[in-house]
């Protein structure tokens, strides 16, 4: 049975940890977890918000999920659109979806990110 996502993985290109870092724990603002020793070699950047865990890991040839991609269900979108405007994101606003305030972004390597709030 399953219980919930313990985890959503992302690729990156190699030595963009920083980059992530910037993308996910300063305009995001998740926090960065400490991988384990075990793991740290292959290099990447583990992140939380709340119960929300992303990890971005390093993938050579990389290429961005275009299409796949995470939903993340927030709450105050509106602030979260004026957040990505201060910092200079760009994000697309789609209203395809009944009953939800959505919007998509990009992080900085690419891959798309869904942020939707549901009207209630």
């Amino acid at each position: 049975m399953f219980k919930a996502i313990d985890h959503v993985q992302l690729a990156a290109p190699k030595g963009s940890e920083d980059q992530a870092r910037e993308f996910f724990g300063g305009i995001l603002q998740f926090q960065e977890l400490v991988k384990p020793d075990v793991l740290k070699k292959r290099g990447g950047v583990w992140f939380n918000y709340g119960n929300v865990d992303i990890h971005i890991g390093i993938e050579e040839p990389f290429s961005p999920a275009q299409k796949a991609h995470p939903a993340f269900e927030v709450e105050n979108i509106e602030k979260l659109k004026q957040r990505f405007k201060r910092f200079g994101t760009s994000f697309t606003e789609d209203n395809n979806l009944p009953g939800a305030n959505r919007i998509y972004v990009n992080d900085p390597f690419g891959n798309r990110l869904e942020m939707l709030e549901w009207n209630k």
